[in-house]
């Protein structure tokens, strides 16, 4: 197996089942962009200008010279990603719940160590004597 080839190595990759995972979350992903674009587009925009005193949010700009920065264009792209970003984080919240409800939590492995009372020195958990200070029944 001295070496596939470039070819090779691209039909493996592609044959993967994570490829094709990732493949479904990109167009899944790129879906709920544009819900989360219309969601302040068309929701959180609106109402963000009636508080803004009847401004058209998009249009809130600053002209230097000849260019027009669109400081609310820049804004909109703010509030499309905190809400993408929490929308995902309660996504993955809930998912992790939901997986530590069916699974249970993990126990905790029982200790296999502990401190002796005289020197505070860690000792095995089996250990009838501390070897580090000698002191017996510990």
């Amino acid at each position: 197996m001295a070496g596939k080839g470039f070819i090779g190595e691209f039909k493996e990759f592609i044959a993967k089942g994570n490829v094709m995972d990732m493949a479904v979350g990109v167009v899944i992903g790129g879906a709920f962009g544009a819900i989360v674009t219309s969601l302040v587009d068309d929701i959180i925009g609106p109402i963000l200008g009636v508080i803004m005193g009847g401004v058209d949010f998009t249009k809130v700009g600053i002209t230097v010279g000849g260019a027009t920065i669109a400081i609310g264009n820049f804004i909109q792209a703010i509030i499309n990603f905190v809400i993408v970003a929490l929308v995902i984080f309660s996504v993955i919240k809930a998912f992790n719940a939901a997986r530590e409800m069916k699974e249970g939590k993990p126990e905790e492995a029982a200790p296999t160590t502990k401190i002796c009372p005289y020197c505070k020195s860690e000792i095995d958990i089996n250990a009838t004597r501390c070897p580090h200070c000698t002191s017996e029944n510990v």
